[in-house]
C-alpha cells in the first residue's frame, strides 16, 4: 500500500513538472529551496484496536507525557509564470516516558495503573502542492496574485508503547496514508523586492477523517535572492481507520529562510 502510494505521488509530481516545463518557453521561471524551522505546541488523542479488542482513547500529552517538540521542513520549488510547483519533506517526532495514573489499552494489551511506559510517535510527512494563480495583479501594492491549490500530502509514521515490565508490552501501529487536499493561496507584495506576505489553507474531509493546514508569513530580502520569513502555521489531522484513531492539532510560529532565483 505505502509502494503504491508513493508511486502515485511521484507519477503526480512528474505530470505537473512536465507541465510547468511546457510553458516554461513563454513564462518567466523562478526556482528555489526553503528551510524551516517550526516550533508549534501539540496536543493529540490516540487509540489503537487489535482483533475486535478496543483500545483506550488517550490524551498523549497529559496521560503518556509526550512533550512539545520543535523541528524543521525544507522545500524545493518551481514556477513559471501563474503555475506554482513544490514538494516538501517534514519529520515529526515526539517521544515521553511516565508512571500511567489510569489504565491503557493499546494493540490488545492493557498497560495497569503505575506501570512506567516509554511512547514515541514519529510522522513523516511529504507534499507535492501545485497553485495555479487565477488572479495575478502586478499593478496592485507591488504585486498581488491569488489562486486555487490542489495538494497530495503523504502521511508515514507509527505509534510505539513499550512497557518492560508488561508481557508484550512493546507494541507498535504503523500506517501509511495518502491525503489529497484542495485549498486556496494568495502573495501580497508590500514593498517591491523587499517586504513581501503569503497566506495558504488546504484541507479536506471524509468519513470521519479530516485534514486541515494553513499558514500565514511575512517575508524580508535583505539581498538578491535571499529571503528572511517570519510566519504562523497550524496543522490538524484527524484519522478514523480500522484499527487506528489519532487526532492531533500543531499550531505555532516559525521562521523560514529562502534562496531563490
Amino acid at each position: 500500500m505505502k509502494e503504491r502510494s508513493m508511486k502515485w505521488i511521484l507519477t503526480v509530481c512528474v505530470a505537473l513538472s512536465l507541465a510547468l516545463v511546457t510553458a516554461a518557453p513563454a513564462c518567466a521561471l523562478e526556482f528555489g529551496a526553503r528551510a524551516y524551522w517550526w516550533f508549534p505546541s501539540f496536543s493529540a488523542d490516540l487509540r489503537s484496536d487489535l482483533d475486535g479488542i478496543a483500545g483506550t482513547t488517550t490524551d498523549m500529552k497529559e496521560v503518556l507525557g509526550v512533550g512539545t517538540r520543535s523541528y524543521p521542513s525544507v522545500e524545493a520549488y518551481f514556477g513559471a509564470g501563474r503555475h506554482h510547483l513544490s514538494a516538501m519533506y517534514t519529520p515529526i517526532s515526539y517521544t515521553g516516558e511516565t508512571t500511567l495514573v489510569q489504565p491503557v489499552v493499546f494493540r490488545g494489551v492493557t498497560y495497569n495503573p503505575g506501570t512506567w511506559v516509554e511512547t514515541d510517535l514519529k510522522v513523516r510527512m511529504v507534499d507535492v502542492e501545485y497553485q495555479f494563480d487565477l488572479l495575478n495583479l502586478e499593478n496592485v501594492l507591488a504585486g498581488f496574485s491569488l489562486g486555487p491549490i490542489v495538494k497530495v500530502k503523504y502521511l508515514d509514521g507509527e505509534a510505539r508503547l513499550n512497557a518492560p515490565a508488561v508481557l508484550g508490552g512493546d507494541q507498535k501501529e504503523t500506517f501509511g496514508i495518502p491525503v489529497p487536499m484542495v485549498g486556496l493561496g494568495a502573495h501580497v507584495g508590500l514593498l517591491a523586492n523587499i517586504l513581501e506576505a503569503r497566506a495558504k489553507v488546504t484541507g479536506i474531509g471524509y468519513s470521519g477523517n479530516w485534514f486541515l493546514e494553513a499558514l500565514a508569513d511575512l517575508s524580508w530580502t535583505p539581498f538578491p535572492f535571499l529571503d528572511i520569513h517570519g510566519g504562523y502555521k497550524i496543522m490538524k489531522l484527524k484519522v478514523d481507520r480500522s484499527e487506528l484513531y489519532m487526532n492531533s492539532q500543531f499550531a505555532g510560529p516559525y521562521v523560514a529562510v529562502t534562496v531563490g532565483f
